[in-house]
Parts: C-alpha cells; structure tokens; sequence
C-alpha cells in the first residue's frame, strides 16, 4: 500500500508540473518531499526524466490510477502517456461508414483494414506519410446513434497537396494523451481503450475533446505480441 501511494503521488505531481506554474519546489513539498533533490530522484525513478524535463513535455510519463476496488481490482496496472500539444494537421485517406460492435455479417472495421491491405491502398498511404506521426491511422469520426455506426478512416498524416483517389480533413489544434499500447493490435487496442475510460481518465481529471480519437499503427507488424502502436486521444 506505501508503494502504490507514493506512486500515486508522484503521478499527481506530474500533472501539477504539467497543468500549472507552481514552483518545482512547492510540489515537491506538498508531495511529502523535503527537498527538491529527493523530489528529483524519486520522479525520476518512477518517470525515466526530471520534474523539469516533464514540464517541457520532453518524455513520457507513467500514471499510477486511482484504485477502484469493485468486482476486480482496477488501476493497479500503470499506463505511460504522454501529454503534448500539437497544432492542426492534415490526414489523407479513405473512409467507410463502418457498425459498431457485432456486424451481424456487415462488413466493419475489420473487413475495410483487410481490403486495403490486399488491394494496396495502405502501401499507397504508407508512400504519403510525412508527419509527426510515422504510421498508418484508424480514426473514428461522425458517430451515428440511430444506425450505431461510425465514419472509419484509415489514413496517414500527410503535408501536401491530396491525391486523386484519396480524402482529407484537417484535424484542428488540440492537448493530446498520447498512449503506448504493447501487445497484438486486435487485443491490446481494445483492451488500452476500456483502461483509458474506465480508469484513466477518471483518476488524471481531463475531459475527451470532441475531436475525432487516433489509435497509430506505428509498428509495421501490428499483429505481433510484442508489437508497440499508440492511441492518440484528444483531451481539454
């Protein structure tokens, strides 16, 4: 139990370093530290960089969640994210109206990946990547409660100019929680976004911007166990 408070300690000193301008000292005081050279080595210990270098944005953090003991134990497992602010960008893709959840025999978001891979349309996209983030995109956008469907891009980041057989929207200036998800795509994709809701999101005290969510298939074999992509979600 001391571990996994100091640990939660130091996760809400890291959104203090990241949310306000209070003095790396005063943080580090209200976090039980009695100076900023112990508050330094612990942070690190837990994050991989300095207070100061979280500050910047410069490095990933890890977030220990607010235990919620129901059924199971929730939160006990950490998440490394990252918070960073990008400016508007432009993806380049194709889209389908896509079901949420069983398809009962309807094609969803399984069938389109399969088909761009086979007919070339992901290696044509992959051709067109020149962004911050280096690998193809799935992004879900328009969701439509009455059909319970959603607009389901696959896509890149791309600056230039469009090509013929491809679409475009700009995704606006925004805070992004950026997650690393370790494991086979198809599971861990899933799993990192019950986590996200269930848990993170209620422990770190953001809100989900109402700008379409990314899941980064930054690792060319997605399906691997060992595999390393990222969710990009927007937050305020």
């Amino acid at each position: 139990v001391g571990e996994y408070v100091r640990r939660r300690r130091l996760t809400l000193a890291a959104q203090q370093l990241l949310n306000t301008d209070q003095k790396i000292i005063d943080i580090a005081y209200r976090y039980g530290y009695e100076s900023p050279e112990a508050f330094t080595k612990a942070f690190r210990k837990q994050h991989g960089l300095s207070p100061r270098e979280a500050r910047k944005g410069k490095g990933a953090l890890q977030s220990h969640n607010r235990l919620m003991i129901q059924v199971n134990l929730k939160g006990a497992s950490p998440m490394n994210y990252q918070i960073v602010e990008k400016d508007a960008f432009q993806v380049v893709g194709v889209k389908r109206e896509c079901p949420c959840g069983e398809t009962g025999g309807v094609n969803g978001v399984a069938e389109f990946w399969l088909e761009a891979n086979a007919d070339g349309t992901a290696a044509e996209l992959a051709e067109l990547m020149n962004g911050e983030i280096n690998g193809l995109l799935g992004i879900n956008d328009n969701y439509n409660e009455e059909k319970n469907t959603v607009e389901y891009w696959i896509a890149v980041e791309h600056d230039g100019s469009v090509p013929a057989d491809f679409r475009a929207f700009v995704v606006p200036t925004s805070k992004w929680a950026i997650f690393e998800v370790q494991g086979s795509a198809p599971i861990a994709m899933p799993e990192a976004w019950n986590q996200i809701y269930t848990e993170w999101i209620p422990s770190n005290g953001y809100e989900v911007a109402d700008i379409p969510a990314i899941e980064a298939y930054t690792d060319p074999d997605s399906y691997k166990d060992d595999s390393s992509n990222q969710i990009w979600l927007a937050v305020k």
